[in-house]
């Protein structure tokens, strides 16, 4: 009978990478563009939506061959509902609290993010709840939430007949979003139901782009055998244009080239462009094939780790800080001394690392009474 998969201190430290770059980008301080998108033109919205994907197809998957593949679904939704009342508790603080908050204090960040509420209160609160209107900074869940629910099908399909047609099928997926094939079937529901929400206010993200993404780190964790070793014909060239980007982005800055809209839209973020694409999966193999030499020689960074252990709460803390610091000091457009920024950063950072360390104790906690448990009654 297979074992549950160990935890890998190292994934958790890259989930906590990613948490640390989103919040840097995600809180809206003059720091917040120039963190954007450090490593290329790849952001930490790839990096944790593909960990994310990897870790649940190494935990499900193990789940699906250990205890049967309808056990594996009810632990997939169990927590695709955890997510949902996490997006729920979220949205409720933005359209209350945050939302008076930011006409209070005439806050124009707050009041731009949730346009599309003010103009349509209703529309646009069941619309949230339908996971159809995304605000900004609100629309990564709800991708993950449908992901997960889609997962047990994919994973049922990969293990039973293979992933080659799940891997197609994802890759036309990806390849007609390119050609605009999510606004097609936009406009085709609008038609059909009259849906209220603007296509612009569904989210950032283009869900048919983004599940490749998910459907790959989701078939890499499944497998049993360890990934083979990157061959040097494939390994130099990958290098090669991973540091060419990496320059290039540090040299451009965030639009690559402002003159030719071309240019932007292969790398474009929110449909994840050829080029981007092909960033991310040079970058994943120099990680790939550095990684052991890297995990050997670098120091455990247990604070990172701490964070991504428990990524779920720290990302809705990050998301909650975020909110409150844009109804109360403003957007990255308002001109602040830069001590007023760092201070900022340092008091998220620290609401983070409080909200994990307090789960951290909780968990040893309970793991204690456990093992207490099983002393005082073995049989059991």
């Amino acid at each position: 009978m297979p074992h549950a998969p160990q935890r890998r201190w190292e994934l958790d430290a890259l989930r906590g990478l990613m948490l640390v770059l989103m919040t840097l980008t995600h809180m809206p301080t003059m720091y917040s563009l120039p963190s954007g998108q450090p490593f290329g033109f790849v952001s930490a919205a790839e990096g944790f939506v593909f960990l994310s994907a990897y870790m649940a197809g190494r935990v499900y998957g193990q789940r699906g061959r250990r205890d049967g593949l309808d056990a594996m679904q009810t632990a997939f939704h169990a927590r695709a509902l955890k997510l949902y009342v996490c997006q729920l508790g979220l949205l409720l603080l933005a359209f209350t609290a945050i939302a008076w908050l930011g006409v209070h204090n005439r806050q124009g960040g707050v009041t731009g993010l949730l346009e599309f509420f003010f103009i349509d209160p209703a529309s646009a609160v069941v619309g949230a709840a339908l996971l159809l209107h995304n605000p900004p900074l609100l629309d990564i869940l709800p991708m993950y939430i449908v992901f997960m629910l889609a997962s047990p099908w994919l994973l049922r399909r990969g293990l039973q007949q293979g992933w080659r047609g799940v891997l197609a099928v994802s890759g036309l997926l990806w390849l007609g979003q390119q050609w605009g094939l999510g606004q097609l079937l936009y406009d085709e529901a609008v038609a059909l139901t009259g849906l209220p929400v603007p296509y612009k206010d569904m989210g950032a993200f283009h869900w048919l782009a983004w599940q490749m993404l998910w459907v790959v780190g989701l078939w890499l964790g499944t497998r049993q055998k360890p990934l083979p070793r990157v061959p040097l014909w494939v390994l130099l060239p990958a290098s090669l244009y991973a540091l060419g980007m990496l320059l290039w982005r540090h040299m451009a800055g965030q639009d690559p080239l402002p003159w030719l809209p071309a240019v932007g839209m292969l790398l474009d973020k929110w449909s994840l462009g050829p080029m981007r694409v092909l960033n991310f999966a040079s970058v994943f193999l120099v990680l790939v094939s550095a990684g052991p030499w890297l995990v050997r020689v670098l120091p455990r960074p247990h604070a990172l780790e701490l964070l991504g252990r428990h990524a779920l709460a720290v990302f809705c803390a990050h998301i909650v800080i975020a909110l409150f610091t844009l109804a109360f000091f403003g957007s990255t457009q308002v001109v602040r001394p830069w001590t007023t920024d760092v201070a900022l950063l340092l008091a998220a950072f620290a609401g983070l690392f409080a909200v994990a360390m307090l789960l951290d104790e909780r968990a040893r906690g309970t793991g204690v009474l456990r093992a207490f448990s099983r002393t005082r009654h073995p049989a059991h």
